[in-house]
């Protein structure tokens, strides 16, 4: 089963290596990570996507609790949240095509930001599903060159599940 985890970490060099090592060292794949700051210059906000059971992925959130550079740790996956990733895709079109490329990245919500003789670079910000969609629409009309996503984002609907608890 697929898990979004949301870690607030301190802003650290070698913290994001200790949370990727707790990963690889039990086995586990991380399938995309994004991690920025936050609003306090000392922490960083990372999501990160994988893959296992719900039992796994409890050990690894309770683990990530123990390490010394994690504020918090949670697996946002039963909880109500909101989801988005950035993609940009590359594709070469012909001419005749540009317009229904056009028309089906206007449907998807997406923008044209480069429109070339020879390429058109087209942005979407939506769910996994909405961007694994509009690829595969796209290559219909052209051919694909290049996909860069960003991996998932995500936050909570309910109360800040990630913040610094005062002791």
């Amino acid at each position: 089963m697929r898990h979004i985890i949301g870690i607030l970490l301190q802003n650290e060099a070698g913290a994001l290596s200790r949370v990727a090592n707790l990963f690889s060292s039990r086995g586990y794949n991380i399938e995309s990570l994004s991690v920025s700051a936050t609003d306090d210059p000392t922490l960083s906000r990372l999501t990160l996507v994988t893959q296992g059971s719900d039992a796994v992925v409890q050990q690894i959130v309770n683990q990530l609790h123990k390490l010394i550079d994690v504020v918090a740790a949670d697996n946002m996956t039963g909880e109500d949240h909101i989801e988005r990733e950035l993609a940009l895709l590359k594709l070469r079109v012909k001419p005749a095509s540009r317009d229904a490329v056009k028309n089906e990245v206007a449907q998807a919500g997406g923008k044209v930001l480069a429109d070339e003789r020879d390429y058109v670079v087209v942005e979407l910000t939506s769910s996994e599903a909405a961007i694994n969609e509009l690829a595969q629409a796209l290559a219909r009309h052209g051919e694909l060159l290049e996909v860069v996503r960003s991996g998932a984002l995500a936050m909570s609907r309910q109360e800040p599940t990630l913040h610094v608890v005062q002791g």
